[in-house]
């Protein structure tokens, strides 16, 4: 994996370029989505709300990625974001080049299926020193539930 993708820099709702080096110090958690999307994302949006009422005023941070940025552009993502209930120092959502959030996707966060309008129903989460600590299926009870119990192991370690 000599020329495998490490690190990202996409553009933020706010039209700031955000570096995945910024995330550091706190645990984070990933998804994959589009706000045109007539299937999973607004429902998966919505867990994220969840998990962003969860652990409110909790270093964790929330980061949705579009997998159609020709449509979602920043001012796309602001009201799409602003239709959840975003926070957004706590939940970024974030676009750029198709061809480098397929690589981010499929090389940093080892998830198959992300490509133009297509990405997998799962949670990524990373911890503090910005490794992968796990996949999970956020439409699977059990697996949201080992999230948040991931993500509070995480928060504990880090105090």
């Amino acid at each position: 994996e000599p020329n495998w993708t490490r690190r990202f820099e996409l553009t933020e709702r706010s039209g700031k370029t955000i570096r995945s080096e910024e995330l550091l110090g706190q645990p984070y958690v990933v998804c994959f989505f589009f706000s045109t999307c007539p299937g999973t994302c607004k429902r998966q949006s919505g867990e994220m709300r969840l998990l962003q009422s969860k652990f409110k005023g909790k270093p964790v941070k929330l980061v949705s990625i579009s997998v159609d940025p020709d449509v979602d552009t920043p001012e796309v993502l602001k009201e799409y974001a602003e239709g959840f209930g975003a926070d957004p120092e706590q939940w970024l959502f974030l676009t750029g080049e198709l061809e480098n959030i397929i690589k981010v996707g499929s090389e940093m966060f080892y998830l198959p299926g992300v490509e133009r309008r297509g990405h997998p129903d799962r949670f990524c989460l990373v911890d503090a020193k910005g490794t992968l600590v796990g996949s999970y299926v956020w439409l699977d009870p059990d697996e949201r539930d080992q999230l948040v119990a991931h993500i509070e192991e995480l928060l504990r370690g880090n105090n």
